[in-house]
Parts: structure tokens; sequence; C-alpha cells
């Protein structure tokens, strides 16, 4: 599991004056990407890229300005070119969970942007064999 502390912003919210939903997508890109940069070698970060093939994100409870959040992610399963990454949002303060997500991701040439078949190293990486759909 790997994780990220946020801080609720204003420009997060929405008219409500709660954490608007396109917010909680960019936190699961945002902590995909940091996962990626910790995990992979620069060789590997070199080769391969990532594009986002579905998101789905559930939303169980609002986030306020100036709260303090846990992003988590780990990886789920990999099969073929699809790639599973979960997510949740906690609020750092009694763990409540906000929202969870799932998204399925493509390695892709980094160059070309074409579809890639992974290392069996990334791959390793990645994929868990049996999805863990929960962080309890």
């Amino acid at each position: 599991m790997f994780e990220q502390r946020v801080i609720v912003q204003r420009t997060d919210l929405d008219e409500r004056r709660h954490v608007n939903n396109v917010v909680y997508l960019r936190w699961v890109q945002d902590i995909a990407i940091a996962h990626w940069r910790f995990l992979a070698s620069p060789a590997a970060q070199a080769e391969v890229a990532w594009v986002a093939l579905r998101h789905e994100i559930d939303y169980l409870a609002p986030a306020f300005l100036d709260d303090e959040l846990l992003v988590r992610t780990w990886v789920g399963e990999a099969e073929g070119l699809s790639f599973e990454r979960l997510t949740e949002v906690r609020r750092a303060a009694g763990g409540t969970l906000l929202a969870k997500a799932r998204t399925l991701w493509c390695p892709v040439d980094a160059q070309s942007g074409h579809p890639k078949r992974v290392s069996a190293s990334v791959r390793a990486l990645f994929s868990t064999g049996a999805a863990r759909k929960s962080a309890d």
C-alpha cells in the first residue's frame, strides 16, 4: 500500500462547500503516478507510461475545507494489458472512508503511446494476482 496526506484547499470545493467529485479523480490519478514513480526504476519509467481505461468512484461521505485526508492506493490484478489499481480516501482523524475507487490502467510505450506488454519485473510490481478489494 502507498499513502499520501492531503489537506483540502478552497480550490477543491464545489458550490456546496465540500470536495468536488472531479478533485477525487485528480487525487486518484496523482497517487497512481506517485506510486509508479516510487516503485519503478528510472529505466522502467522511461519505457512505460500509463493510460486510464476506466475509473469507478464510490462517494461515501463528504470532505470539507482544511480536512486532512489519507489517500491510499494498492495494486490489484493484472490481466493482459489491463492493470487494476484500488484507491481509498479517508479522513485522517478517525479514519472515516470518504471515497473508494477502482481504476483500470493500460501500459503504453512512453515514446509511441501504443499499448505495450511490460517486463516480468514491472508486472510483479503492479499485480498481486488476486486483487485485494479493501485495505481493511
